[in-house]
Protein backbone atom coordinates (compact mmCIF):
# COMPACT_ATOMS: atom_id res chain seq x y z
CA UNK A 1 0.00 0.00 0.00
CA UNK A 2 1.32 3.42 -0.99
CA UNK A 3 0.58 6.20 1.47
CA UNK A 4 0.76 9.83 0.38
CA UNK A 5 3.15 12.26 2.03
CA UNK A 6 3.52 16.05 2.24
CA UNK A 7 7.01 16.27 0.76
CA UNK A 8 5.84 18.14 -2.33
CA UNK A 9 3.88 20.60 -0.21
CA UNK A 10 6.96 21.14 2.01
CA UNK A 11 9.12 21.77 -1.05
CA UNK A 12 6.71 24.43 -2.28
CA UNK A 13 6.42 26.01 1.18
CA UNK A 14 10.21 26.30 1.33
CA UNK A 15 10.03 28.27 -1.91
CA UNK A 16 7.71 30.73 -0.20
CA UNK A 17 4.50 29.39 -1.72
CA UNK A 18 2.11 29.35 1.23
CA UNK A 19 -1.24 28.39 -0.26
CA UNK A 20 -0.84 25.13 -2.18
CA UNK A 21 -4.18 23.62 -3.25
CA UNK A 22 -4.55 19.89 -3.86
CA UNK A 23 -7.34 19.14 -6.34
CA UNK A 24 -8.95 15.92 -7.57
CA UNK A 25 -12.20 14.82 -9.17
CA UNK A 26 -14.58 11.90 -8.74
CA UNK A 27 -17.10 10.63 -11.23
CA UNK A 28 -15.50 11.27 -14.58
CA UNK A 29 -16.55 7.91 -16.01
CA UNK A 30 -20.02 6.98 -14.67
CA UNK A 31 -23.12 6.73 -16.83
CA UNK A 32 -25.21 8.69 -14.34
CA UNK A 33 -24.97 11.56 -11.92
CA UNK A 34 -22.68 14.57 -11.55
CA UNK A 35 -18.92 14.90 -11.61
CA UNK A 36 -17.44 16.17 -8.36
CA UNK A 37 -14.20 17.96 -7.50
CA UNK A 38 -12.53 18.51 -4.16
CA UNK A 39 -9.85 21.00 -3.16
CA UNK A 40 -7.78 21.04 0.03
CA UNK A 41 -5.15 23.36 1.52
CA UNK A 42 -2.91 22.37 4.42
CA UNK A 43 -0.04 24.15 6.13
CA UNK A 44 2.79 23.30 8.52
CA UNK A 45 0.46 23.26 11.52
CA UNK A 46 -2.22 21.03 9.94
CA UNK A 47 -2.96 17.79 11.76
CA UNK A 48 -2.23 15.02 9.24
CA UNK A 49 -4.29 11.84 9.20
CA UNK A 50 -2.41 8.57 8.57
CA UNK A 51 -5.64 7.19 7.06
CA UNK A 52 -5.67 9.59 4.12
CA UNK A 53 -4.86 7.99 0.78
CA UNK A 54 -6.36 7.59 -2.68
CA UNK A 55 -10.10 7.46 -1.98
CA UNK A 56 -10.54 4.47 -4.32
CA UNK A 57 -8.27 2.44 -2.01
CA UNK A 58 -10.43 3.12 1.06
CA UNK A 59 -13.57 1.49 2.41
CA UNK A 60 -16.81 3.45 2.66
CA UNK A 61 -16.43 3.64 6.46
CA UNK A 62 -12.84 4.90 6.17
CA UNK A 63 -13.81 7.55 3.65
CA UNK A 64 -16.71 8.80 5.73
CA UNK A 65 -14.69 9.14 8.95
CA UNK A 66 -11.73 10.71 7.15
CA UNK A 67 -14.06 13.14 5.35
CA UNK A 68 -15.16 14.60 8.69
CA UNK A 69 -11.55 14.74 9.90
CA UNK A 70 -10.52 16.71 6.81
CA UNK A 71 -13.32 19.25 7.20
CA UNK A 72 -12.20 19.92 10.75
CA UNK A 73 -8.44 19.88 10.19
CA UNK A 74 -7.72 21.39 6.78
CA UNK A 75 -6.70 25.03 6.51
CA UNK A 76 -9.31 25.39 3.76
CA UNK A 77 -11.40 23.08 1.60
CA UNK A 78 -14.00 23.13 -1.13
CA UNK A 79 -16.25 20.73 -3.06
CA UNK A 80 -18.21 21.38 -6.23
CA UNK A 81 -20.44 19.15 -8.36
CA UNK A 82 -21.42 19.72 -11.99
CA UNK A 83 -24.63 18.00 -13.07
CA UNK A 84 -25.11 15.29 -15.66
CA UNK A 85 -27.13 17.77 -17.75
CA UNK A 86 -24.21 20.16 -17.91
CA UNK A 87 -21.84 17.27 -18.67
CA UNK A 88 -24.04 16.45 -21.67
CA UNK A 89 -24.04 20.11 -22.70
CA UNK A 90 -20.34 21.02 -22.41
CA UNK A 91 -18.56 17.64 -22.30
CA UNK A 92 -16.83 15.84 -19.47
CA UNK A 93 -13.46 17.62 -19.80
CA UNK A 94 -14.98 21.07 -19.42
CA UNK A 95 -17.34 19.81 -16.70
CA UNK A 96 -14.37 18.52 -14.68
CA UNK A 97 -12.64 21.87 -15.12
CA UNK A 98 -15.77 23.73 -14.01
CA UNK A 99 -16.08 21.52 -10.91
CA UNK A 100 -12.42 22.13 -10.06
CA UNK A 101 -12.86 25.88 -10.50
CA UNK A 102 -15.89 25.77 -8.20
CA UNK A 103 -14.00 23.87 -5.49
CA UNK A 104 -11.06 26.26 -5.84
CA UNK A 105 -13.37 29.27 -5.46
CA UNK A 106 -14.70 27.82 -2.18
CA UNK A 107 -11.13 27.35 -0.92
CA UNK A 108 -10.26 30.94 -1.73
CA UNK A 109 -13.40 32.18 -0.02
CA UNK A 110 -12.48 30.22 3.11
CA UNK A 111 -8.89 31.46 3.01
CA UNK A 112 -9.90 35.00 2.22
CA UNK A 113 -6.97 34.97 -0.17
CA UNK A 114 -6.08 33.87 -3.67
CA UNK A 115 -4.48 30.44 -4.05
CA UNK A 116 -0.86 30.50 -5.16
CA UNK A 117 -0.23 27.06 -6.63
CA UNK A 118 -2.38 24.09 -7.71
CA UNK A 119 -1.33 20.44 -7.56
CA UNK A 120 -3.81 18.31 -9.47
CA UNK A 121 -4.33 14.61 -10.04
CA UNK A 122 -4.01 13.54 -13.66
CA UNK A 123 -2.01 14.78 -16.61
CA UNK A 124 -4.98 15.17 -18.97
CA UNK A 125 -7.01 17.69 -16.97
CA UNK A 126 -7.64 21.13 -18.41
CA UNK A 127 -5.50 23.96 -17.09
CA UNK A 128 -7.13 26.64 -14.95
CA UNK A 129 -6.11 29.97 -16.39
CA UNK A 130 -4.32 32.40 -14.12
CA UNK A 131 -2.80 29.76 -11.83
CA UNK A 132 0.47 27.92 -11.76
CA UNK A 133 -0.64 24.30 -11.91
CA UNK A 134 1.28 21.05 -11.61
CA UNK A 135 -0.51 18.05 -13.16
CA UNK A 136 0.64 14.79 -11.59
CA UNK A 137 0.06 11.23 -12.78
CA UNK A 138 -1.38 9.22 -9.86
CA UNK A 139 -1.18 12.34 -7.72
CA UNK A 140 -3.91 10.99 -5.44
CA UNK A 141 -1.62 8.09 -4.55
CA UNK A 142 1.41 10.22 -3.80
CA UNK A 143 0.50 13.60 -2.34
CA UNK A 144 -1.54 14.24 0.78
CA UNK A 145 -3.38 17.35 -0.38
CA UNK A 146 -4.54 15.61 -3.56
CA UNK A 147 -5.53 12.44 -1.68
CA UNK A 148 -7.53 14.57 0.75
CA UNK A 149 -9.25 16.31 -2.15
CA UNK A 150 -10.10 12.93 -3.69
CA UNK A 151 -11.84 11.90 -0.47
CA UNK A 152 -13.93 15.07 -0.34
CA UNK A 153 -14.92 14.67 -3.99
CA UNK A 154 -15.83 11.00 -3.76
CA UNK A 155 -17.70 11.12 -0.46
CA UNK A 156 -19.77 14.11 -1.59
CA UNK A 157 -20.67 12.46 -4.88
CA UNK A 158 -21.35 9.04 -3.36
CA UNK A 159 -23.68 10.57 -0.77
CA UNK A 160 -25.60 12.29 -3.54
CA UNK A 161 -25.88 9.05 -5.52
CA UNK A 162 -27.21 7.23 -2.46
CA UNK A 163 -29.90 9.92 -2.24
CA UNK A 164 -30.70 9.33 -5.90
CA UNK A 165 -30.99 5.60 -5.18
CA UNK A 166 -34.00 6.41 -3.00
CA UNK A 167 -35.57 8.37 -5.84
CA UNK A 168 -34.75 5.82 -8.56
CA UNK A 169 -34.47 2.50 -6.67
CA UNK A 170 -34.60 0.25 -9.74
CA UNK A 171 -31.07 1.21 -10.84
CA UNK A 172 -29.09 0.28 -7.72
CA UNK A 173 -27.21 3.58 -7.54
CA UNK A 174 -26.35 2.91 -3.90
CA UNK A 175 -24.19 -0.01 -5.07
CA UNK A 176 -22.39 1.27 -8.18
CA UNK A 177 -22.92 5.07 -7.80
CA UNK A 178 -23.63 5.36 -11.50
CA UNK A 179 -20.69 3.44 -12.98
CA UNK A 180 -21.35 1.13 -15.92
CA UNK A 181 -21.44 -2.17 -14.05
CA UNK A 182 -23.23 -5.22 -15.42
CA UNK A 183 -26.03 -4.62 -12.91
CA UNK A 184 -26.41 -1.01 -14.02
CA UNK A 185 -26.38 -1.82 -17.75
CA UNK A 186 -29.01 -4.51 -17.23
CA UNK A 187 -31.19 -2.06 -15.29
CA UNK A 188 -30.91 0.50 -18.11
CA UNK A 189 -31.92 -2.12 -20.67
CA UNK A 190 -34.86 -3.15 -18.52
CA UNK A 191 -36.15 0.23 -17.33
CA UNK A 192 -34.69 2.70 -19.80
CA UNK A 193 -32.92 5.82 -18.60
CA UNK A 194 -33.86 8.19 -15.80
CA UNK A 195 -33.32 11.97 -15.48
CA UNK A 196 -29.82 11.66 -13.97
CA UNK A 197 -28.37 9.47 -16.73
CA UNK A 198 -25.73 11.04 -18.98
CA UNK A 199 -27.22 11.00 -22.44
CA UNK A 200 -23.90 11.80 -24.13
CA UNK A 201 -22.19 8.65 -22.79
CA UNK A 202 -22.14 5.26 -24.49
CA UNK A 203 -24.03 2.96 -24.47
CA UNK A 204 -26.82 5.38 -23.52
CA UNK A 205 -26.33 7.69 -26.48
CA UNK A 206 -26.38 4.69 -28.83
CA UNK A 207 -29.52 3.18 -27.32
CA UNK A 208 -31.71 6.11 -26.41
CA UNK A 209 -30.59 9.34 -28.04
Amino acid sequence: MIFPDIELEKKLWRKGIKYVVGIDEAGRGPLAGPVSAGAVVIDKSTLISPLVRDSKKMTLKQRESTFEFLLENSLAWGVCMVSEKEIDLIGIQDAVKKAMQGALAQVEKMLGKRAEYLIVDGINVESILGYEMLKIKEGDLLHYSISAASILAKVTRDRYMREMALKYPEYGFEKHVGYGTKMHIEAIKRYGICPIHRRSFSPIKDLYV
